[in-house]
Formats: C-alpha cells, structure tokens, sequence
C-alpha cells in the first residue's frame, strides 16, 4: 500500500509544537499524550523490529514500532477496516435510507411516554412516500429510542 502524501503524524510534526505552546490552555494532558503518541508512532523514537518470515522464520525487512494508541489513524486503521467489513457482510444487497425527524428548538427531547403520540403521525408521514407507486416494494423497520 502506498503512504498518503500527508499525514495526520505529518501535520503535528510541523505545527504540533507551535500550537501547544500557543494553546496551553487548548488541549488536556489527555490529547497532548495522544498527539505526542502520533507524532512519535512508527518513527525511530518509539525502536525498531525485525519482521519474520512465518514459513522460513528469515528476517526480511525492519519495520518502526507503532504508538499502538486508539486515536491513532495509523494504528487503527487495519482494526477500522475489519470492522467496516464485518457490518458490510451483515448488510442485506439493499439501499438504505436513515430519516432523522426533529422536533424544533423550543421543545427539546421528548419524552418517552409522549413518543407513542408522536411516533404514528412520523410513521404514517413516512409511509405515504414508501407506498406510493413508483417506489420498489420494500419494508419498513420505524424505531422510536
């Protein structure tokens, strides 16, 4: 796989520093270890390892050692693209629609008693477009939570 042309690790390396010293007071202990671990990840900082052959067991190549830190994209992107391929083998061969409703700014969350008085007027809404005629046949599946 080729290495994009920019990093995130690329973009703290140049202004990482710069911004923290700016913005103290902008990022927690938390993010600063978080943005220091991607700057740092597969550099000669974190050592180096030497990558095996698991037939033969020869050393063909020495790889940098990864930060291994859940925010970062390079560590995580192999975890992030399993994922992604396991919900896609449980999606049906269908396009699918997500509708948010909202109920304007004054009235906030509703409450879940008040939700079944609301929820069959969403419903009936969004079933007229669905039945109508030129939709293919397909079904329904409303949530309420």
């Amino acid at each position: 796989m080729n290495r994009p042309l920019l990093e995130v690790a690329d973009i703290f390396r140049s202004f990482g520093a710069q911004f923290a010293a700016r913005g103290r007071t902008l990022l927690s202990w938390p993010q600063h270890k978080v943005m220091r671990a991607i700057e740092r990840c597969r550099t000669a900082a974190l050592g180096t390892h030497r990558d095996r052959c698991t037939k033969g067991g020869h050393d063909f190549d020495v790889s940098y050692n990864s930060c291994r830190n859940r925010h970062c994209p390079k560590c995580q992107t192999q975890a992030r693209n399993q994922w992604v391929a396991a919900r896609t083998r449980d999606l049906v061969p269908l396009t699918y629609f997500h509708v948010v409703f909202t109920t304007g700014c004054g009235r906030g969350r509703i409450p879940r008693p008040a939700r079944h008085s609301v929820c069959p007027q969403v419903c009936s809404t969004l079933r007229k477009p669905i039945s109508a005629p030129l939709c293919l046949p397909r079904k329904t599946s409303l949530s309420t939570s």
